[in-house]
């Protein structure tokens, strides 16, 4: 039975951002080599220090050092697996949060079963769109590469499931971002559709909502926070223009403006 998701509010986003302004994590980002650049500016630009080290014994060392972990297998390669998960194993023997970013998870064998590797290394949240959600869930076969097939409502069960399974979060990017700890879900709205025609804004929210588990107090509303203040953005970004090239730099200017204003 799908619980009915709640709204989260700005009310409830506010204070959440404030903190996390005013204590800016370094965040350990073993992401894809596409995404890296727009990654580290995302952070960088909500105030956040972004590290990108991948060498195996380097890559655990630097774990315990973090204050927050992400793993996405965008390009993920048998060498790289190695060292995520010599860092995943450190970083939960530091209690440093984790989290996953299973990019095209059921489309691919080497990453789906990953994947499901991964999740026994307890992370602190899951953030994907709903096809990886399903395939992880056991669900569903996958998306179309990193392309969803699947509005974010049509894995809230196995989101819920999967939260229950593995005592995680889950996060599903869509239209309406849902966040969820199998007991409570919250719906994330804003966001815009240039935001699909961005190389990165996926990735980039998985570091996010990695910084954002940083933070003391509620894990759930952190990580629907770090959905939000991405959402935000992309609506500033989009009331400034209908053309992605110029979105993607106003984007970055609006997750700066936000932080700015978090400060004040």
């Amino acid at each position: 039975m799908i619980h009915t998701p709640q709204p989260f509010s700005d009310a409830a986003f506010a204070p959440v951002l404030s903190r996390f302004v005013h204590q800016p994590p370094l965040v350990h980002c073993m992401t894809n080599e596409v995404v890296q650049n727009v990654t580290a500016n995302v952070l960088l630009a909500l105030h956040a220090s972004p590290a990108m080290v991948v060498d195996n014994e380097e890559a655990a060392q630097f774990a315990t050092l973090a204050d927050a972990l992400l793993i996405n297998v965008g390009t993920l390669t048998r060498d790289r697996c190695e060292a995520m998960l010599a860092a995943v194993r450190a970083a939960h023997a530091a209690q440093t949060p984790w989290v996953l970013d299973p990019v095209a998870a059921g489309a691919l064998t080497l990453r789906t079963d990953f994947c499901h590797r991964l999740l026994a290394q307890q992370p602190a949240a899951v953030r994907g769109n709903a096809s990886e959600i399903l395939a992880l869930a056991r669900q569903g076969a996958g998306g179309r590469g990193v392309d969803t097939q699947h509005p974010s409502e049509a894995a809230l069960e196995a989101a819920r499931e999967l939260a229950l399974r593995h005592q995680t979060l889950v996060a599903i990017s869509g239209e309406v971002d849902y966040v969820t700890d199998g007991h409570q879900t919250l719906s994330v709205q804003g966001g815009s559709a240039l935001m699909t025609h961005v190389v990165g804004t996926g990735c980039a929210l998985s570091a996010v909502v990695a910084a954002f588990c940083s933070l003391p107090g509620d894990r759930l509303s952190n990580v629907a926070s770090a959905c939000r203040v991405m959402a935000r953005a992309g609506e500033r970004a989009a009331a400034q223009t209908d053309a992605p090239g110029t979105f993607a730099t106003l984007f970055i200017d609006a997750l700066w403006q936000q932080a700015q204003e978090a400060r004040a």
